[in-house]
């Protein structure tokens, strides 16, 4: 809609509607209350502020905006979160992350921490079931290295939650997916540039948490802080920080696949797999999402999905969605049959990870449809015109509306498929345009979202925070470089390679 027809006063409420409802939206959220409410609660609040009709908003943009993304990407959430339930109880996680610890030992033990989360969330391990395996490992590696406690986060976050989840071409995580339907890409999309954003990010946070190591030993602060001493390796680790579980749980299932509440359910393998069979599961994932995106899927006759009975789409909008959900599917199988012995009690383990899926799909199709009925509304055109204002083009102006809207919300999957649902199809235009291909829109909103989402509402930190016995004020400095700045740098990499040679 032209801005140009609204008056003064419309224009005024609408904006007003707008940033009424986000701060609604955003504090209450982050003092615990379930966005399952909240969402439409704000969305209604901003369509009765601009005039508009609010029970159509609800239900016919709300919910519709909702359930579609439900039925694009409730399979990928479903499939992902049995995937990591089951390598939690199968004992792979735990497999994995022993192997490291005996091969590089603590000596090396910052970048045991950040090989091992990378290799078990690129693989299609659920976030937060990395964060409950992962960090017992830390601090056993930390406490015998005696580096500082403080730093853990941070090397977590740096293995699990930077490029594994945005940048490595093939990554199996829902954020690497939501821009497939779109832009009609796959998870592959721009592989070299992700390969580059990738050693980008780890070789800042490496570099990051070396020199905060080295620091730290020139001041004497061992695991428990300034007043450790050599010895300390051998002392008993603080006392985790009281921790608001209900709390914890809404932030994270805003901002994850997974429900941290199912991480007690089922029943965890105390006999472990080999390194091998750990592994096969997740190169399995990587492979078969190869081959479907590669190789089968660009091979298939799927006119037919034209149809009406199959929703008038296309293979570019759905093929990407299949190929994971074929690769993970595969993987459970296989994961399965490697591991029935250490599954007794493989229903409960199935049941908890399908009931984790649920929350956070539920939780982030609400933030789609609040972001649907803003889009919706007549001010909104205004907003439209200033983000596609921005200089430097296309690639710039993505980024910029991305990472606002995963801040915002924090959330990188919430603001990046409430970004593309409100500009997707005009940034596609402009991409035509610009003769920009696709596959670089893809690599650059992902990256996008994973940047400035890690703020402290954010519910990956505050889970990360919980499960290290940390704090704020202790560990967020270094999880905001290693997850945002090292992130940032990575995208700006990419956009100037992007705008120089295009994709590849």
């Amino acid at each position: 809609m032209d801005v140009t027809i609204l008056s003064p006063l419309a224009l005024g409420l609408g904006l007003f509607g707008m940033l009424a409802s986000l701060a609604l939206l955003i504090g209450f959220a982050y003092r615990g209350w379930s966005v399952l409410l909240l969402a439409p609660f704000a969305a209604m609040l901003a369509a009765a502020i601009s005039g508009e009709p609010v029970l159509a908003h609800w239900t016919q943009t709300f919910m519709n905006s909702a359930a579609r993304f439900l039925a694009q990407f409730f399979p990928l959430f479903l499939l992902g979160a049995m995937f990591g339930k089951l390598m939690e109880d199968s004992g792979s996680v735990k497999a994995i992350a022993s192997f490291m610890t005996e091969k590089l030992g603590a000596h090396r033990a910052i970048l045991a921490v950040v090989i091992g989360g990378a290799l078990v969330t690129y693989g299609g391990v659920s976030l937060f079931v990395a964060f409950f395996v992962i960090a017992p490992m830390a601090t056993a590696l930390f406490q015998a290295a005696n580096i500082p406690r403080r730093l853990m986060p941070a090397a977590i976050a740096l293995g699990t939650s930077t490029f594994t989840m945005s940048a490595l071409p093939g990554t199996p995580a829902i954020q690497n997916a939501i821009p497939m339907p779109f832009f009609g890409t796959t998870p592959f999309a721009a592989p070299g540039l992700g390969v580059i954003a990738s050693i980008v990010m780890v070789a800042f946070g490496l570099w990051w948490l070396s020199l905060q190591q080295s620091r730290a030993k020139a001041a004497n602060e061992g695991f428990e802080g300034l007043s450790a001493v050599a010895g300390a390796a051998a002392a008993v680790p603080a006392s985790k920080p009281a921790v608001n579980a209900n709390l914890v749980r809404e932030r994270a299932t805003v901002s994850q696949s997974f429900d941290p509440e199912e991480i007690e359910h089922g029943h965890i393998s105390s006999v472990l797999p080999s390194f091998g069979v750990a592994m096969t599961p997740l190169v399995l994932v990587v492979c078969v999402n190869f081959v479907m995106s590669v190789i089968v899927l660009p091979r298939i006759d799927a006119d037919y999905l034209a149809d009406v009975r199959w929703g008038e789409t296309s293979l570019s909008a759905v093929g990407g969605v299949w190929g994971v959900c074929v690769a993970l599917a595969v993987a459970i199988v296989a994961l399965i049959v490697l591991n029935r012995r250490r599954l007794p009690a493989l229903r409960d383990t199935i049941d908890a990870g399908a009931n984790a899926s649920v929350l956070p799909v539920l939780s982030v199709g609400s933030l789609v449809g609040y972001g649907a009925v803003i889009a919706a509304l007549p001010a909104f055109a205004l907003v439209r015109e200033w983000v596609l204002s921005v200089g430097g083009g296309p690639l710039v102006s993505l980024a910029v509306a991305t990472n606002l809207l995963a801040a915002l919300t924090g959330s990188a999957s919430g603001g990046l498929t409430i970004a593309l649902d409100a500009l997707g199809s005009t940034y596609l235009q402009l991409a035509a345009q610009h003769g920009i291909d696709p596959a670089l829109l893809h690599r650059v909103a992902v990256i996008s979202s994973g940047t400035l989402d890690s703020l402290p509402h954010n519910g990956a930190v505050v889970t990360l925070l919980a499960v290290c016995g940390s704090t704020h004020r202790e560990s967020y400095r270094d999880i905001v470089i290693v997850g945002i700045l090292g992130a940032l740098l990575a995208l700006v990499v990419v956009i100037v390679l992007g705008s120089i040679v295009g994709s590849f």
